[in-house]
């Protein structure tokens, strides 16, 4: 079992900044990698950013690239997302999950195992 706990959401202006952690615990020694996937009300899930945990290889939605980035910390099991020049769509609830085999689909959240309860993010015009 992995459990993931996020934190770091809240409410900023638009243009400002806010940095999400995901800590995670359990099997995380046999995790191939991490992603941030977000929902807002209405719309499907989608995919944010992702991280493989051996050599830290990124991948990003084109909506996110160059304004959001996505850190690991191997020693603490922890996974980082940037978010800077935040826009209103980029409010929603924003979730970490853990993949647990090595998959290509590093983008489509039915390939993840393990998600944590996720954080709201609220960006105001």
């Amino acid at each position: 079992q992995v459990q993931l706990v996020e934190s770091g959401g809240g409410l900023v202006q638009a243009g400002g900044s806010l940095r999400l952690s995901c800590a995670a615990s359990g099997r995380t020694f046999s995790s191939y990698a991490m992603g941030w996937f977000r929902q807002a009300p209405g719309k499907e899930r989608e995919f944010v950013a992702a991280i493989r945990w051996s050599g830290g290889s990124t991948y990003y939605a084109d909506s996110v690239k160059g304004r959001f980035a996505i850190s690991r910390d191997n020693a603490k099991n922890t996974v980082y997302l940037r978010m800077n020049s935040l826009k209103p769509e980029d409010t929603a609830v924003y979730y970490c999950a853990a993949l647990m085999t090595r998959d290509n689909r590093l983008g489509n959240a039915a390939a993840y195992d393990y998600w944590g309860q996720g954080t709201q993010v609220t960006v105001s015009s």
